[in-house]
């Protein structure tokens, strides 16, 4: 019964804009999600290493 009370909670809109939290949207997240692509960091390079997002390219030099 708790657990289903927490995801309700989460859903729940702010009382503050300032407390509003970024998830990444593949896995729930809350470290580390660039903003841009709405991924966290484990995420955004498994996607990227793929070849899944567009316009992102391994850094060579």
């Amino acid at each position: 019964m708790a657990r289903k009370a927490k995801v309700e909670k989460a859903k729940k809109e702010p009382k503050y804009s300032t407390r509003e939290v970024i998830r990444c949207r593949r896995c729930g997240r809350v470290r580390g999600v660039l903003r841009k692509f709405e991924l966290c960091r484990i995420c955004f390079r498994e996607l990227a290493h793929q070849g899944v997002l567009p316009g992102v390219k391994k850094a060579s030099w």
